[in-house]
């Protein structure tokens, strides 16, 4: 039996991030993060959906997933260049670099029907975010019923959240700023429709909102940060998986969210420890072209 009882579905990105420094390769991006994550937290049930290239580095990353035993029963294969980030490491913080904005998974937005839409109802909730290019698709989730969790990122511009937010059932962002900004930010994101808004500072920890009352939850310390690639998305989900799994329980929502905010602070701490975003890095010996 799985230790939480939560089926979850990332639609939208992958991408290999390229760790010039080392000369290693990860599999990664939000969504496939957010699958790998959750199968290392073992949930009830992963999938992922979205498009891959036709090259090597999209190979890399569908074997790890299959690896992962990952479902990725309504993923396509396009002809075309996969979504690559190039990217190093400064004391355990990553800084990013070049980028091929999704590679042909970019240029070719996912259109839902209403078999992949059957497919979504299946899962209790489904995760993109601002670098999934999936915006076009946002509305029709809304409106079919299926909670979306979304990670707003760091970079969303308020025309941006004022466009997508209200098709947002949890929202997730990064936030530079002092604690009563951050809380007005929460505000805001709350009033278009999510029923939960979320950021996180990094060694500040996290600060999320649900339209009655703040919770306040501390980084953990660690003594050495190896990498700290995919600490928000691994933040956001042992926070969702547990919180979904909490209510399923009949856990009331201000006992949910604290449960599953304490975890997710100690599997952040967790994937901080790791190489890249989960491990699984493979050398590379070829270059990969500018934009």
């Amino acid at each position: 039996m799985a230790k939480y009882s939560t089926k979850v579905l990332g639609f939208g990105d992958n991408v290999v991030d390229i760790y010039e420094h080392s000369h290693i390769m990860y599999p990664g991006g939000n969504c496939v993060n957010l699958c790998a994550y959750s199968k290392i937290m073992d949930v009830e049930r992963v999938a992922y959906m979205g498009y891959f290239g036709s090259d090597d580095i999209a190979e890399f990353v569908i074997g790890v997933l299959n690896e992962l035993e990952i479902e990725t029963v309504k993923c396509k294969q396009l002809v075309g260049e996969n979504g690559w980030s190039k990217c190093s490491l400064i004391d355990g913080d990553r800084i990013f670099g070049d980028y091929n904005q999704g590679g042909i998974r970019g240029r070719t937005p996912y259109i839902l029907d209403r078999f992949d839409l059957e497919y979504m109802r299946q899962f209790d909730y489904v995760h993109s975010g601002n670098y999934c290019y999936t915006e076009s698709q946002l509305q029709t989730i809304k409106e079919n019923g299926i909670k979306l969790s979304f990670d707003f990122s760091d970079d969303s511009t308020k025309e941006y959240y004022e466009k997508y937010a209200p098709y947002v059932t949890y929202a997730f962002c990064s936030f530079d700023g002092d604690e009563e900004a951050a809380k007005e930010h929460l505000r805001f994101i709350h009033s278009l429709g999510p029923e939960i808004a979320s950021l996180t500072r990094g060694s500040k920890g996290c600060i999320m909102y649900d339209g009655e009352q703040f919770y306040v939850q501390p980084a953990k310390k660690l003594d050495v940060v190896v990498d700290t690639m995919g600490a928000g998305d691994s933040f956001l989900t042992s926070f969702m998986n547990c919180f979904v799994d909490q209510e399923k329980k009949g856990a009331d929502r201000p006992e949910a969210i604290r449960t599953a905010l304490a975890e997710a602070a100690e599997f952040a701490a967790y994937v901080c420890g790791l190489n890249g975003g989960f491990g699984h890095g493979k050398p590379y010996t070829y270059g990969v072209r500018e934009r």
